[in-house]
């Protein structure tokens, strides 16, 4: 059975390849979770977030936004002092602050997911070339997200790091055409192709 390549490395990152990355995701609480996991991530490897994430689950209450949104001090020094968690300040503040902000985005349109996916008009994109792994690690679709974000105070959401986040919440089929997952994620939804150069 063929992969991506780039999940080979262990069993944990398997399964998520093969269950959850690049699924058409509507879910906000799951949402979130993969958009915390992306801002925690900054300046490591997504492995290492795999490896973490049941840490991660029970430092912030399941992903729980609602909850995250109201922690305080207390709630910053029980995390950072969890074994295993990565120990950042400004990382667990940015979190809370995503939470909060992430709430705002739905009392406007409903849903975090309306919001996000209005970007693409409900589309799954197909770049040309990316299914033969020829992948950017941002593009202009990630760039006026990231922007718009940024505009309205999330932090750790620059357009690498959302450009991770639209390949992982299926907005971007970023799966090898050799990849038994490239169709299986897909079907079912609608599909826009794009040329590369039609971002920017």
């Amino acid at each position: 059975m063929e992969r991506c390549d780039w999940c080979l490395g262990n069993e944990a990152m398997v399964k998520y390849h093969d269950e959850e990355w690049g699924v058409p995701l509507h879910d906000d609480r799951k949402q979130f979770e993969f958009l915390m996991m992306e801002a925690m991530q900054c300046g490591l490897n997504w492995n290492m977030m795999i490896q973490k994430r049941s840490i991660f689950h029970a430092c912030f209450d399941g992903f729980d936004f609602e909850r995250i949104a109201a922690y305080g001090e207390d709630d910053i020094l029980r995390i950072l002092d969890a074994p295993g968690m990565i120990r950042s300040r400004r990382k667990v503040e940015a979190v809370i602050l995503n939470a909060r902000k992430f709430q705002e985005i739905r009392c406007e349109f409903g849903t975090f997911s309306a919001y996000l996916w209005a970007f693409t008009d409900g589309k799954v994109i197909l770049y040309d070339g990316h299914e033969k792994g020829s992948l950017p690690a941002r593009n202009g679709l990630s760039d006026r997200i990231s922007a718009d974000l940024k505009k309205r105070g999330f932090k750790y959401l620059g357009s690498v790091t959302v450009y991770s986040h639209l390949q992982a919440c299926g907005m971007i089929n970023d799966h090898y055409d050799t990849c038994f997952r490239f169709h299986a994620v897909v079907d079912g939804h609608p599909v826009e192709r794009r040329a590369v150069e039609a971002e920017g």
